[in-house]
């Protein structure tokens, strides 16, 4: 009768080999789905680069005319105190004067004694921020020609931008996604892993703002990008 031992031993290592790789492929797995999930924060301070300065005064009157006289007076005053102060005049807009017919207003006071409430607005939109925060101090010079520019109008205010994110933004990537692999170097050390390949990250949105509501034209960039990590035993 023919022996089988030989055969069975084959097959016995050959199933203990088979098992091994078995269990290191579930253990592989098992690592594999092992994951850290981190933020990493990077933020900036950089000084605005535009400067946005709306010019606003009002006109009453009962004469058409006499108003749009007065506001073309006054306009070519306030454009020559511009000009006067180093602002380009391809940084000067000229908006049409808008103009209220108080007397047709259905829900105004028709017993207003001036007729009509005309608005005029100047822009400025500079890169030369400074220059023209400099400027506003000089206003007075402007009433003193009997040209009073009004503020309180959300409409108008002055506005501060910075248009050089594409600049930063490798840097500012690069710092956030740093602080998000040592907060994920310290998360596997306290639980006794070792830091993987990255699985997969996100950039969050960049966002802008005013560093505080005293001095907008100072900005605040940040962004925060999401890694998530495998951990291994």
């Amino acid at each position: 009768m023919k022996s089988f031992r030989w055969e069975a031993a084959i097959l016995a290592f050959g199933l203990f080999l088979l098992g091994g790789k078995v269990k290191q492929g579930i253990d592989h797995l098992v690592d594999k789905e092992r994951v850290v999930s981190v933020k990493g924060l990077a933020e900036m301070e950089v000084p605005a680069n535009k400067v946005v300065w709306p010019l606003m005064y009002k006109e009453i009157g009962n004469d058409p005319t006499v108003i749009y006289n007065l506001i073309s007076q006054k306009n070519k005053a306030i454009v020559k105190f511009l000009r006067d102060h180093g602002i380009s005049e391809n940084d000067i807009a000229i908006a049409p004067p808008e103009v209220i017919d108080m007397q047709a207003e259905r829900y105004g006071n028709n017993n207003t004694p001036y007729r009509y409430n005309a608005t005029s607005v100047i822009t400025v939109t500079s890169s030369e921020v400074d220059k023209v925060r400099n400027l506003m101090s000089e206003q007075a010079e402007l009433l003193r020609q009997g040209i009073a520019i009004a503020g309180g109008d959300y409409r108008y205010n002055v506005s501060y931008e910075f248009t050089g994110l594409n600049d930063i933004k490798p840097k500012m990537i690069e710092e956030a996604t740093r602080n998000a692999r040592a907060a994920a170097e310290k998360f596997a050390k306290d639980s006794d892993s070792r830091l993987g390949k990255i699985r997969n990250a996100s950039q969050g949105q960049f966002v802008i703002s005013n560093r505080d509501e005293n001095t907008p034209y100072i900005k605040s960039v940040r962004v925060v990008t999401t890694v998530n990590y495998y951990l291994k035993n």
